[in-house]
């Protein structure tokens, strides 16, 4: 892509890297459950709670704190949510008992939500015609972080205590934090003469006005929502069906970089094709994921073969909402942005929650069944609300 005045190749990769390092906050816990538990002597049902703990959270934060980019200047709004972050990693660092454990990974999940002001930033920033582009090598750098968190953290959790996985966590954001603020460019809107309260209040009318974005908010719901399915279970049935540990599911989770791979090539395909062509692939990839782990999942090349198209479908889909969203009005960008991250991260915590619930009545089968629900609701969705046919390339 050729470097324009506002976004230049550097600047959209400090912005794919600083999403990527935040969001991975967010799935530290997903591979160590099982030593969480052990740790704090909890049940597997507790430990499945907490991580939902993390994503309802984030979904608040989304809802709560997201919409102050379309107020303040973005720049310092996201060094002010980075220290934020910082200071919850370190509680959860200190935790000593459950309790103050599930406060921390709430106000991780709260506080990391810089990598939702970032990518409306990038939409305004890019080009109109290369959008999709932009937006999916950002978001090559949210699946990145998601992927290699969960390596890192099943890897670390492996070899130490896992606590240390959030003191090292801490240290790394500061790091960025620092790069952020040297090089991160300047927001030139500046601070904006806009209410905070007043700006809460349009979030329903902009969902309901917004057919586009019903659309999106409901299919990211349901795509993110069959993610977390696999993800918060993999640790207890990979103990339970192989005796393997956290360091397994780590190891795993390095399948994503097929999502990483095709993320541009997604975004390419947004833009020159069509969005509902992108997101009834994302349907079929994640269905199919979860058809292999219903039939073949009790042996490791079918765990393979359904984590690589889950991912799959998980990044056709977010990448093709993104851009969906971001195509609507740049003014309120930030909220359009929340409203749909909110429901991405909502959808994410009840599939947590129920997937973990199914495991532990029912076994695999139930998570699998878990997954199916979620599918249809996408798939209702996308008939009866649909997607648009192109994006809109006005320039608000």
């Amino acid at each position: 892509m050729e470097e324009t005045e506002t976004l230049s190749k550097k600047t959209i990769l400090l912005m794919a890297v600083v999403t990527g390092v935040i969001v991975a906050n967010l799935n530290f816990i997903q591979p160590i459950e099982n030593l969480i538990a052990t740790d704090f002597n909890i049940s597997k049902s507790v430990v499945g709670m907490l991580a939902m703990i993390t994503q309802l959270g984030y979904a608040f934060g989304l809802l709560l704190i997201v919409p102050l980019g379309d107020i303040f200047d973005r720049y310092h709004l996201i060094q002010f949510m980075m220290i934020l972050s910082i200071i919850s990693l370190l509680l959860a660092f200190w935790a000593p008992n459950a309790g103050i454990f599930a406060v921390a990974t709430a106000l991780i999940g709260i506080t990391s939500v810089a990598p939702q002001i970032i990518i409306p930033y990038a939409g305004y920033l890019a080009p109109v015609l290369q959008r999709g582009k932009v937006l999916g090598i950002v978001l090559s750098g949210l699946l990145t972080g998601i992927l290699l968190s969960r390596s890192f953290s099943g890897l670390l959790g492996s070899i130490m205590p896992w606590q240390y996985i959030y003191l090292i966590a801490a240290g790394v954001d500061l790091v960025f934090l620092l790069i952020v603020h040297l090089f991160m460019p300047h927001d030139k809107r500046g601070h904006r003469d806009l209410k905070y309260f007043a700006v809460i209040k349009t979030l329903p009318k902009l969902f309901i006005e917004q057919k586009e974005l019903r659309g999106s908010a409901i299919n990211g719901f349901c795509m993110f929502g069959m993610s977390n399915v696999l993800w918060s279970t993999l640790a207890f049935y990979l103990a339970a069906q192989y005796h393997l540990g956290s360091s397994i599911a780590g190891l795993l989770g390095l399948l994503g970089i097929a999502g990483i791979l095709v993320a541009p090539w997604v975004g390419n395909l947004v833009d020159q094709k069509s969005p509902k062509l992108t997101i009834g692939l994302s349907m079929i990839l994640s269905g199919l994921g979860f058809v292999v782990f219903w039939l073949v999942g009790f042996w490791m090349i079918g765990l393979i073969v359904g984590i690589v198209l889950l991912d799959l479908g998980t990044q056709f889909s977010q990448v093709s909402n993104q851009a969906i969203v971001q195509s609507l009005n740049h003014q309120q960008s930030s909220r359009n942005n929340s409203i749909f991250m909110f429901s991405y991260f909502l959808g994410g915590s009840i599939g947590t929650l129920a997937a973990t619930w199914a495991w532990s009545r029912i076994g695999w089968i139930g998570v699998c069944l878990v997954a199916l629900a979620f599918l249809v609701i996408a798939i209702v969705d996308h008939f009866v609300i649909g997607e648009p046919e192109k994006l809109n390339t006005e320039v608000e």
